[in-house]
């Protein structure tokens, strides 16, 4: 039988979900089905949010186990139920925090995720249009804006990544496809010649870039597993040859591709 788990919030949940997730993955022996309930803001809701909880308990003949981010006290006390296991991540790293800084927090619902910060919203927007109109080398004539340039065989996870570091981070990425026909020069493209500096590359494994191509474009020449042999082995040659750092998307997901390109260029994160 599956457990349950609620994610409960008073805004849009992302925060319960985050953490709520990060938990629930260190049990992997464990099915778990999992609800959002956001927007929990009234009493009415709260209700209704409980009466669900106690629902679902009475289905499952096991307590749920409740993830919650409710900033208002007396909506969090409504939706704590003795049935379910409720994991207040306000109520257990708040109180320490107001210990220690020696003040009350604001209890002010929505600042993580919402936009109190107008320059900064404005920073990841920008960055997210940014992604979007430079993908896969188009509009290359303001790649002087970019943060980087993500480098790559086709379907080597550049656009996700991409998207994945303007959303979270605020970074201005770019990404360029290296295809057949930049691999006789043994240089890069002259496109990305004047941004050497601001590349970064990544790279698969044959064998899974055939089966994404396949389901792609099925029983192609681009999804062949002899061509995608030699595109990646092409690629990565390329950039050793011109000093291109490189990542392999093979077995890393976007989250894990982001953080190391942070971390590894020494970009600073924009937004939060």
């Amino acid at each position: 039988m599956p457990r349950t788990a609620f994610f409960v919030s008073d805004r849009t949940g992302i925060t319960a979900e985050m953490l709520g997730h990060s938990l629930l993955t260190q049990f992997d022996d464990v099915n778990f089905r999992r609800i959002a309930l956001p927007f929990i803001d009234t009493p009415e809701k709260a209700q209704e949010a409980a009466a669900r909880i106690r629902e679902q308990a009475a289905a499952d003949q096991c307590r749920p186990i409740v993830f919650t981010t409710m900033v208002d006290e007396s909506l969090r006390k409504i939706t704590h139920v003795a049935e379910a296991l409720t994991l207040d991540f306000f109520e257990i790293f708040i109180s320490p925090l107001e210990q220690e800084l020696g003040r009350e927090s604001s209890h002010t619902v929505g600042r993580s995720h919402g936009i109190s910060n107008f320059e900064e919203y404005k920073t990841r927007i920008d960055a997210v249009n940014f992604a979007i109109s430079h993908d896969d080398g188009v509009m290359p004539r303001d790649l002087n804006e970019a943060d980087i340039i993500l480098i790559g065989v086709s379907r080597s996870a550049k656009t996700p990544t991409c998207l994945y570091l303007a959303l979270q981070y605020g970074i201005k990425a770019a990404n360029y496809p290296l295809t057949p026909e930049d691999f006789g020069a043994h240089t890069l493209p002259r496109l990305l010649l004047p941004y050497r500096t601001k590349l970064f590359g990544l790279t698969i494994d044959p064998d899974r870039l055939s089966q994404i191509r396949e389901e792609r474009k099925p029983g192609s020449r681009y999804a062949a597993l002899d061509n995608c042999q030699f595109e990646v082995s092409e690629a990565e040659a390329l950039m050793r040859h011109v000093g291109v750092p490189y990542l392999s998307s093979t077995t890393r997901s976007i989250e894990e591709l982001a953080t190391t390109i942070m971390h590894r260029t020494g970009l600073t994160r924009r937004t939060f």
